[in-house]
């Protein structure tokens, strides 16, 4: 009963949640330019968004507090990092009380040959990215989850990354799909003094 009710406040969530970060054309020019290459210099940054120095720092830090910005980070190539096993891996638990999916939980967050994972909702519960160095290795990880609960365990092996991660479809308001200009709300203004 409460991985249901799980379900439905995500759901809930997803249907009725409205952005908990305000922002203007600015914020989206930072975030775009952070997406494209984060390795950017304030700077940079300064230059591209028409603030000073000290304001685009003050935004910046704003982003990431409010948790717009998770994380700066590098991506690496799997493979050339010594990682040629690549795979998606699906997985239904036995049990789906509390204590099973966090006991499974806390096992995905433990394993470092799992990048990234997703609890879905559908035919299967968990979505997995795996990487391995050699086939003893990719089997260790799959015992793993098996001995902790996961009871269906299908493995995709990726043969090619079609398109890259992504940057998110940031546009200034006014130019969203299905926005007409003049139609959107109109936006909190905001000194860029650092506070």
């Amino acid at each position: 009963m409460e991985v249901q009710n799980s379900l439905l406040r995500h759901y809930y969530d997803i249907i009725f949640s409205i952005m908990a970060v305000s922002l203007d054309d600015v914020d989206i020019v930072l975030l775009n330019a952070l997406q494209e290459d984060a390795d950017r210099t304030n700077v940079e940054l300064a230059r591209l968004a028409g603030l000073s120095p000290a304001a685009t720092l003050h935004r910046v830090r704003r982003l990431k507090e409010s948790g717009v910005i998770r994380v700066i980070s590098a991506q690496l190539d799997p493979a050339a990092a010594g990682f040629p096993l690549q795979l998606y891996v699906t997985a239904s638990l036995a049990r789906h009380d509390p204590r099973s999916s966090r006991v499974f939980d806390d096992l995905i967050r433990a394993l470092p040959q799992i990048i990234a994972a997703d609890n879905v909702a559908g035919e299967t519960d968990y979505l997995l990215s795996v990487v391995a160095r050699d086939v003893t290795e990719l089997q260790e990880v799959l015992a793993s989850l098996a001995t902790r609960g996961g009871q269906r365990l299908v493995t995709y092996l990726r043969l090619a990354e079609i398109k890259p991660p992504s940057r998110l479809p940031l546009a200034p308001r006014g130019t969203e799909r299905g926005t007409e200009r003049g139609t959107e709300r109109p936006a909190h203004r905001r000194r860029d003094v650092p506070g």
